[in-house]
């Protein structure tokens, strides 16, 4: 799960005999039709995320007003985009018409009042410019780096001011892996349209920084079909939104109607703080361990049976995998053993998965890897994650390897290669991924 997320601007405003290298990568695979799973909670659970996803910013800071677009919304691509961008664009404007309803679409403004969103492709390094923690950025008021370089630090790029959004721009990374890109544009494009915060109570959203989901999904189309309903308007307040937000919902999700509310607690400060500096890049690794162990304790101080003790055991292990094996193996046990208990948490368990398949492939249990992955392999593919998806293909070659299935492992190796070029990227980046999982073996070790 990625360490460096994509954001809006912060201006309270928004990886027997060694596997070989291949010589030649197979062609890049990419992902078809959106299987989407509607959401299966209550409405009254989803009035009260609706809320604090519209009237609040990422800090906390409330949101006097509610804002969004207007009339019909273009959508214009600017700088170098890499290939993969514009086809990846396209499926998710549809997907934006047809689950959302909304009225966008690709095309050049028409005037200057023209509701307008600007994909400014540039490179990683200028984001790092302005925000170094971040992959790719959403910020109000202007349409290219230029502008928002002079325009910072304003009120003009100030979300907390915004009424009525009709120029918003999206900065993303044209140098990254086709699937960091494909990430940023539904992460930022669904802020640019709809809500500003992100809630970690969330587990089947984009609008939620742990990053396991990485397009939008059912519950996420669903707030933005009621963000863009006809009984909303830019400018309303807290309270009046509040007043109609149950109705809305009645009508666009009626098997919301009849689901119990879960009545999930919210999530306080100490944890958030204590996971970004756990996950952040802005400490060694000690600090970050022991920022890990305290959203642990927080956890299950707090008695949270969710997907967020889950993720806590799971930061823990990915940082202790070095310095302290043993407490790593047994916090992806107790992820794996949270996960399962927990709603809505498909896509973490695969996460999880393949950490344990790693383990059993190091002890020489090829059959108990396998055992683990396969359910998984599935569900990384109806996510659309080709990262998630590629090594958990790796990891069931080296397995098949492992029980002298050498015909069948190849087979799989060359369709996570094919994967790994849109999830990875570069050459060098999938065979480093290969040459890693292939390392993993009792039998590879001593080459």
């Amino acid at each position: 799960m990625a360490l460096a997320s994509c954001m809006s601007a912060p201006q309270d405003v928004s990886s027997r005999a060694a596997t070989p290298v291949q010589t030649s990568l197979p062609a890049m695979k990419t992902f078809g039709g959106s299987r989407p799973t509607s959401p299966d909670r209550s409405n009254r659970d989803m009035a009260r995320d609706f809320l604090e996803l519209a009237f609040q910013l990422e800090s906390g800071r409330e949101l006097k007003q509610f804002s969004r677009f207007e009339g019909p919304i273009a959508i214009q691509v600017t700088g170098n985009p890499p290939p993969t961008l514009m086809p990846d664009l396209n499926r998710l404007v549809n997907r934006l018409r047809n689950e959302a309803g909304l009225d966008i679409a690709r095309r050049k403004p028409s005037g200057p009042n023209q509701s307008v969103i600007t994909i400014e492709v540039v490179s990683r390094a200028d984001i790092r410019r302005f925000l170094p923690k971040a992959a790719c950025f959403v910020v109000p008021n202007v349409s290219s780096l230029r502008e928002y370089r002079s325009a910072r630090h304003t009120a003009q790029t100030n979300w907390s001011t915004l009424t009525r959004r009709t120029q918003i721009a999206i900065f993303l990374p044209g140098d990254a892996a086709p699937q960091e890109v494909r990430d940023c544009l539904h992460e930022e494009l669904a802020q640019a349209l709809g809500p500003l915060n992100d809630l970690y109570r969330l587990p089947d959203s984009v609008f939620n920084d742990d990053n396991v989901h990485t397009v939008l999904t059912g519950f996420d189309m669903l707030i933005l079909r009621a963000y863009y309903s006809p009984e909303l308007q830019s400018g309303m307040t807290r309270a009046q939104v509040a007043e109609r937000i149950p109705g809305i919902l009645a009508r666009l999700n009626p098997r919301g109607n009849a689901v119990a509310s879960r009545n999930t607690p919210k999530t306080p400060r100490s944890w958030i703080r204590a996971i970004q500096t756990a996950l952040g890049p802005d400490t060694n690794p000690s600090q970050r361990r022991r920022a890990a162990a305290d959203a642990l304790r927080i956890a299950q101080n707090q008695g949270w049976t969710d997907h967020r003790l889950g993720f806590s055991h799971f930061a823990l292990a990915r940082l202790s995998q070095v310095a302290q094996p043993d407490v790593a193996f047994q916090n992806f046990v107790a992820a794996e053993l949270a996960y399962r208990r927990a709603p809505g948490t498909r896509l973490h368990q695969a996460y999880s998965a393949s950490q344990l398949a790693a383990y059993a492939i190091s002890q020489g249990e090829g059959n108990d890897a396998l055992i683990l992955l396969n359910p998984h392999i599935a569900t990384a593919e109806k996510f659309e994650n080709a990262a998630l998806l590629s090594t958990l293909l790796m990891l069931r070659a080296e397995a098949l390897a492992q029980i002298g299935r050498s015909a069948e492992a190849n087979l799989v190796r060359m369709d996570s290669l094919a994967w790994a070029r849109y999830g990875f990227g570069t050459q060098w980046a999938v065979r480093a991924r290969l040459r890693e999982i292939s390392a993993l073996s009792p039998a590879n070790q001593t080459q």
